[in-house]
Order: C-alpha cells, then sequence, then structure tokens
C-alpha cells in the first residue's frame, strides 16, 4: 500500500463506505482503515442489518403476521431458539460484507486492517492485528468511527444476563422475561421484537413520554398497540439500581418500584467511538457523548482538511442519511460538486409495528402557525389490510389549509418503511392534496391508505379543492 493518499476513511459503515467509493469514481487515491473484524461497521455487523434481520427472522418463525386470522396463539414454529435467530442473520452478514468487499476491490479502494491513531493533523499509525504499525499520511481525512453503546459503571454487564445493545445479538438463548432500560430507536426496538416472540418485555424510560421526534398522535396510536399485547411500559421512571439476583436481573426504579426478568438489556444511549484516535494530536475535541461537531452544510470539523459523517456526529443517526453525508464530504474535501439531498428524508423505526415519517409533525407545523388539516387512514379500512388480517396500523397525512400542499406523512404499521416513500417524493415535488385525490393506486393495496387520508383531510377542508368524491 501507499505511503499517502487524497483521502483516508478511519471506519467502513455507510458513511465511510460511501465516501470512499465516491473519492475513488472522482479519481482519488482512498484508504479505508477499519479496526473490525469485517468491513462494514456497526451498520453490518451490530446495528441496522442484524436488528432488522433479527426482526424479518422473529415475524416469520412466530407466525406474527398471521394472528390477525389465526388467533394470537398461532406460531410457525413452537419453539424458537437462539440459534433459529443466528441462521439467518450469519448469512445475510456474510453477503453485506460480500457486495462492500466487492465494491471496495471494483472502485480500487484500498482496504486495511488496524485501529487508526493520530499521530499529527496530516497522519494516522495504523495497529494491525500481528503487531505491524504502518504509518500513513493523508492529504483529507473523513472520520466515520460510529458510535458504541453507553456502558455507565453502575450498570453490572456480564454479557449474559445484563447486557448492552451490541451483545443482545450473541444471546445463547431466549430469554423467559426481558427488561429494556431506554426507550430510544434501539429499546423500542429490541423490546417489541422480543415481545413478538411472546417474551414478557418490561420497558423502562427516565422521559414521560418515548421517541419526541415522531409525531404525537402516532405515538399514542403506538403505545395502545404495545399496551394491548402485553408490554408493560414504565415511562417517567428512573433506574436508582440494578442487581443479580437467584439467576433473576431485578432493576430497582425511584419510588419503589422493581421489574423482575430473565435478562436486561440496557439501551440507554450510544457514544461516539473516538477515543482510541488520539483527537487531540489533530487538534480535535469531541463533546462529552465523545462526538464530533461539524458544518452542517460541508461536514468539516473544526480543522478544516479533517471531515466527519455519520452516527459520529449525532442525529440523525441513519443509515441511509449517513451515506448521503459522507458522499458530500468525499465531494467538498475533493473539491468537486455536491447537489446536496432533498430537504425532507424518511425515519424508518423497525419496531413491531414499523414507524415512519417524512415531513413536519403535528405539533411542528402548530409551532410554525401554519393552518393546517390532517386526514387520518385506518389500515383496516383497506381491502388489503383485511386481506393481511390487519386490525392495527394508521397513517396520518398534513397538508396546508391555505396552499394544499403535503406537509408531512406519519405511518404506523405493517409496511410503514416502504410506504413512506410515496409521501416523501410528493413532499420533496411539493405536491398537494389533489395528487392523492385524484390519483389511482393499485387495487387492493395498503398504498390506497394515502387516498382514504386525503379525503378524510379534503373532507375536513374550510374551502374544498374540486374533487370527485370517493
Amino acid at each position: 500500500m501507499k505511503k499517502k493518499y487524497d483521502l483516508i476513511v478511519i471506519g467502513s459503515g455507510p458513511a465511510g463506505r460511501r465516501a470512499a467509493i465516491q473519492a475513488a469514481k472522482f479519481g482519488a487515491d482512498a484508504l479505508v482503515v477499519e479496526r473490525g473484524r469485517r468491513v462494514g461497521g456497526v451498520s453490518v455487523h451490530t446495528g441496522t442489518i442484524p436488528s432488522k434481520t433479527l426482526r424479518e427472522t422473529v415475524l416469520n418463525l412466530s407466525g406474527w403476521r398471521e394472528r390477525g386470522f389465526y388467533g394470537r396463539a398461532y406460531r410457525v414454529k413452537d419453539e424458537i431458539s437462539a440459534a433459529d435467530l443466528r441462521h439467518r442473520l450469519l448469512k445475510t452478514l456474510d453477503h453485506e460484507v460480500e457486495v462492500l468487499e466487492h465494491q471496495f476491490a471494483r472502485n480500487k479502494v484500498t482496504t486495511v486492517k488496524g485501529e487508526a491513531r493520530f499521530v499529527d493533523p496530516h497522519k494516522i499509525e495504523v495497529h494491525c492485528e500481528g503487531g505491524e504499525v504502518l504509518i500513513v499520511e493523508g492529504s483529507k481525512f473523513l472520520l466515520a468511527v460510529g458510535t458504541k453503546p453507553f456502558r455507565p459503571d453502575t450498570i453490572p454487564f456480564d454479557g449474559t444476563s445484563v447486557l448492552d445493545s451490541d451483545e443482545i445479538l450473541e444471546i445463547g438463548h431466549v430469554p423467559r422475561s426481558l427488561t429494556v432500560i431506554g426507550a430510544g430507536v434501539i429499546g423500542v426496538e429490541y423490546a417489541t421484537i422480543f415481545s413478538a416472540l411472546d417474551v414478557p418485555v418490561t420497558l423502562i424510560e427516565g422521559r414521560d413520554g418515548m421517541l419526541d421526534f415522531v409525531d404525537r398522535e402516532l405515538i399514542e396510536d403506538f403505545t395502545h398497540q404495545l399496551r394491548d399485547r402485553g408490554i408493560v411500559l414504565r415511562l417517567g421512571c428512573q433506574i436508582e439500581s440494578i442487581e443479580k439476583s437467584g439467576g433473576s436481573v431485578i432493576a430497582h426504579m425511584r419510588g419503589g418500584r422493581i421489574a423482575k426478568s430473565d435478562m436486561l438489556l440496557f439501551a440507554a444511549g450510544r457514544e461516539g467511538a473516538t477515543d482510541t484516535l488520539n483527537l487531540e494530536a489533530a487538534g480535535l475535541t469531541a463533546d462529552k457523548r465523545k462526538r464530533l461537531t461539524v458544518d452542517a452544510a460541508t461536514f468539516q470539523t473544526e480543522v478544516s482538511h479533517i471531515y466527519a459523517a455519520g452516527d459520529v456526529i449525532g442525529f440523525p443517526s441513519l443509515a441511509s442519511t449517513s451515506m448521503e453525508q459522507g458522499r458530500i464530504a468525499a465531494c467538498h474535501a475533493l473539491g468537486k460538486p455536491a447537489q446536496n439531498p432533498p430537504d425532507y428524508f424518511p425515519y424508518g423505526i423497525y419496531s413491531v409495528p414499523e414507524i415512519s415519517t417524512v415531513g413536519m409533525t403535528e405539533e411542528e407545523v402548530a409551532e410554525r402557525g401554519i393552518p393546517y388539516e390532517c386526514g387520518i387512514a385506518r389500515f383496516r379500512e383497506t381491502s388489503r389490510g383485511h386481506i393481511m388480517g390487519l386490525d392495527a396500523g394508521m397513517m396520518k397525512m398534513i397538508f396546508s389549509i391555505k396552499t394544499h400542499r403535503l406537509l408531512g406523512v406519519h405511518i404506523v404499521g405493517e409496511g410503514a418503511t416502504e410506504l413512506i416513500h410515496i409521501g416523501q417524493a410528493v413532499l420533496n415535488l411539493k405536491g398537494t392534496l389533489e395528487y392523492f385525490v385524484e390519483n389511482t393506486f393499485n387495487y387492493p393495496t395498503l398504498a390506497e391508505a394515502y387516498k382514504i387520508a386525503a379525503l378524510d383531510a379534503w373532507n375536513r377542508m374550510p374551502q374544498r379543492p374540486s374533487a370527485q368524491a370517493d
């Protein structure tokens, strides 16, 4: 390998791989340094892909999607083991890594396995597995090291009964009961996935609500669904201590309440994986959660030739947005024009049921003082929903009363993360209520919910746009 590169990327997750491949397509010499066992970063090995694969495996083996017809006792496989859950996971991960390695090879991106550490602002040393230390110089750098689970000293992690969100993928048995601390995206996803396996779950959150960036009406519907299937929600409850006793884990909450379970997942936050980078040598400083601050348009850090992208810079911490951040950073670093992405991008929460949202929430619209109206569609109102046995799920659309412009789409239920893209396209193209009311959707589909919700909003408009009733 060379001693000097145009762009050195530390980390091979969504932001890192997109940046390196973009740089290579410009004809630049790009080097990717990855300290994990294989390329792919957190997204491939412990985050996005594994958790979604686990979710799909659970829904298939448990027969979750057919229970609307056959009852809650219906199961495809009576006894589901941890080995059953891992089988599909390992196959998926192997495929993802092979695709990524092929992309790097095809685009002539150099990769090296080892831990990177800054020596000075333009030089790093890479500590390889065999003890070899490589010194490499870069004209520009992109830090895409991602995050790792936040592990307070007060939590008695043991990798068996008290786990973080990385370790939960390596469990040796399906727990008889589970306590999840933290009702953020990760906590909610795992809580609902294990609940779909009929594992009794208690979800504890110190704040009074969950997923505060999601429309409140959607969260109310989601919360009702969780309680309806037996998930115990302890919102606004602070954890005082956690102890292991007689094969169980006991979480003590302020006020005297306890949650006793077979296994406990601590998923209350993540922090930047910047500990080993020796940031000081590069003139960089991280915040209290070990994340880096960047310019929102260019992704430059306080040191102009060093960029950062992905989860290490914080919200929104999505694989999709991280890829775009990596692309834009690589373009700027190499002096190439970069087309900025559209204003609105979707959020996807792969809980059971799924949640997906794009645009403004009702709370945001009201706060901005925009006169608006909402339309609601229930999945059970669609023929496709009835065919699928869906008794829950909803779509909410928000429109401007003055211009009829679509302002936001919010979905909870089966297929939400796929359905959202129709709303995303119309939103970014500045489409209006008329598009949905006058358009034709395949029948029977869940996408018909767009027309149902739009007609619901149309009926509430003080001055209705011209449209034929459905």
